[in-house]
């Protein structure tokens, strides 16, 4: 049967997919007419009707294609232009959205007490007459900002010595020339902005993932969350989380370092805080749960899990979710049939930034006793108290734009809220809140007994800025902390750290006109400066070019007689005390370098007596 090519090839026609715009489009159409449909419409001239087809074809295929282009740059978080599209990816990515910030600043709380005798017959701070200062004590600035004391300065705290942890200073002697009034003071930070509470009152209906929003605006901090029947909501940051860390205070001599022992609480009641970025407005949202039926603690009965094989000698193969195991009912509690009472802190920017000695006025002061003073000294000490921060307020910024939130998106995405590598170790360890122990230094190690386990070795300095070994309670929060971020298969050791105390020598020759006294001094400042304890790192080498360098370079240096040499320094020396490690730097060198023995530090401990340089 003959085949009609003619027809096959009318079948065929050209088409061009990759017009985008309108000009491309109404050319293409316009070109598609008049090959395909040249006997219908001879005038496409802009008055005419077929101009007015290929117009309105091209405007819709434009108006499609601008579409389509717009929704997929909207799938990016980078190239989103909508408002609301850009907050669903920033929620999407987990990054935190924040208000205004809040400037910090260390104030200092003066009081004058009267003195009384002690068992041993020696003068000394009146006990009773010692206050406590407590939190939400309200601070003025200059530039009529109110500043809030965030922790509770206690006058009568004293150290495992037995001395007060206040800074004391005698001011007035009687007629014998013994003290009978004592300066005392003590530095506490503080934050700026408005406190405010709200009562709310909750009906008896359950709502699910019930949400509140606050009056004010730039909410900086939560203060509290408390319901009529006591319940205390904690703030979390995803409503999966069910424990939060709170601390104890530490009992015994290391509480001086270590003011609280961390520990674990569950947070049935919880809520987390969400902030419109457009209007600045803070809203928090409670859980789904009902009180009456809560199971957040209870682990589900695996044997509940069992599939039905009853009767049965074989069985598929399935598929089943290990997660199953850990399903609980509810994201936490939502509150029913109550009222509760928030008090947070609002209020924040550039302006709250302040110079020094510009907070001098107490707004609102909360001072208690802890023993029961005399009433003529309570009053003494209530209207002596001044304060003044002899420090910039520092932290004040608006609040952060969509851009600049958008930025933050890769990033955010990357973190991760668990332990996987070394970085995530040591980045969580330096998260540790101040109150549970500061670590100064911590240095990761393979452990040779087991190679599913890790040693970290850590140090923390002492109140003189040494370096001394991490105490017990510090050791044991830090555990306790990074447990409940470890996979389950690691385990990590958390071991002191080894420090060597070192010292160097050095023998130059100056310049014959040169001071040598000053050219010497000029050398050792230079080593001070790169030496100092805070520019190294657990297993982190000494490297003898560099000193060798700084030597050579120094002003008035002509050359080396000598090289540098680095000696250890252990036991005790005249009024100084070394660390107990000796070593001998000449087994530690390896390619110019002095390398530590495993999780160990240098410190150079004493420079102005441990740096020795000689002139020829």
């Amino acid at each position: 049967m003959p085949i009609d090519i003619k027809k096959q090839l009318k079948q065929v026609r050209s088409r061009n997919y990759l017009s985008k715009d309108f000009d491309s489009f109404r050319a293409e159409l316009l070109s598609y007419a008049r090959i395909y449909f040249p006997d219908k419409i001879k005038d496409f001239s802009e008055a005419s009707l077929g101009g007015l087809l290929l117009d309105m074809a091209a405007m819709v295929g434009d108006s499609l294609s601008f579409y389509m282009d717009h929704q997929f740059n909207e799938l990016n978080p980078l190239t989103a232009i909508e408002t609301n599209n850009i907050i669903n990816h920033l929620k999407s990515a987990g990054v935190p959205i924040v208000t205004a910030s809040p400037a910090s600043v260390t104030v200092n709380f003066s009081i004058l007490v009267p003195s009384e005798t002690d068992s041993f017959g020696e003068r000394r701070p009146k006990r009773s007459a010692l206050p406590i200062i407590g939190m939400g004590t309200v601070l003025r600035g200059n530039n009529g900002i109110k500043y809030n004391l965030v922790e509770e300065l206690n006058f009568s705290r004293i150290t495992a010595g037995g001395d007060l942890f206040a800074a004391v200073k005698i001011t007035e002697v009687d007629s014998s020339g013994l003290p009978s009034e004592y300066l005392m003071s003590l530095n506490g930070i503080c934050l700026s902005g408005r406190e405010k509470t709200e009562a709310v009152t909750v009906g008896n209906v359950h709502v699910p993932f019930r949400e509140m929003v606050l009056a004010e605006p730039n909410v900086t901090d939560i203060i509290s969350v408390v319901d009529s029947n006591g319940n205390v909501y904690h703030e979390v940051s995803a409503l999966t989380e069910d424990v939060i860390f709170g601390g104890t205070p530490t009992i015994g001599s290391d509480n001086t370092v270590v003011e609280q022992e961390i520990e674990i609480i569950p947070a049935p009641h919880r809520f987390v805080r969400v902030v419109n970025p457009k209007s600045k407005i803070t809203s928090i949202q409670f859980g789904s749960g009902r009180a009456e039926t809560l199971d957040n603690d209870i682990v589900p009965d695996p044997s509940d899990l069992a599939l039905p094989l009853y009767g049965k000698k074989t069985f598929p193969r399935f598929v089943i979710n290990p997660n199953s195991l850990l399903d609980t009912q509810t994201l936490g509690i939502s509150p029913t049939n109550t009222t509760l009472r928030i008090k947070y802190r609002h209020g924040g920017g550039l302006s709250h930034n302040i110079g020094v000695k510009e907070i001098t006025t107490i707004d609102s002061l909360i001072m208690t006793f802890e023993r029961e003073p005399l009433p003529r000294d309570a009053e003494s000490v209530r209207t002596s108290i001044t304060v003044i921060n002899l420090e910039k307020a520092t932290g004040g910024l608006p609040s952060p734009t969509l851009e600049d939130l958008r930025a933050s998106i890769p990033a955010t995405r990357h973190m991760q809220s668990r332990i996987v590598s070394r970085a995530d170790l040591l980045a969580r360890i330096y998260t540790l809140p101040s109150r549970f122990g500061r670590v100064f230094r911590a240095g990761i190690n393979a452990n040779p007994n087991n190679p599913l386990a890790s040693v970290l070795h850590v140090i923390s300095k002492d109140e003189n800025g040494y370096l001394v070994p991490s105490s017990d309670p510090l050791k044991k929060n830090l555990s306790k902390y990074l447990n409940e971020y470890r996979l389950v298969s690691d385990a990590v050791d958390v071991v002191d750290t080894q420090v060597l105390n070192f010292g160097i020598q050095f023998k130059v020759i100056v310049h014959p006109h040169a001071n040598k006294h000053l050219a010497i001094q000029n050398v050792i400042n230079k080593l001070k400066n790169i030496l100092v304890v805070g520019n190294f790192q657990i297993n982190q080498p000494i490297i003898l070019a560099e000193i060798i360098n700084i030597v050579i370079n120094a002003d008035d240096v002509i050359s080396l007689v000598e090289m540098p040499r680095i000696t250890s320094k252990f036991g005790s020396d005249a009024d100084r005390v070394y660390g107990y490690t000796s070593f001998r730097p000449a087994n530690l060198t390896v390619r110019g370098m002095v390398v530590p023995p495993p999780g160990g530090i240098f410190e150079l401990k004493y420079p102005d007596f441990d740096i020795v340089g000689t002139a020829a």
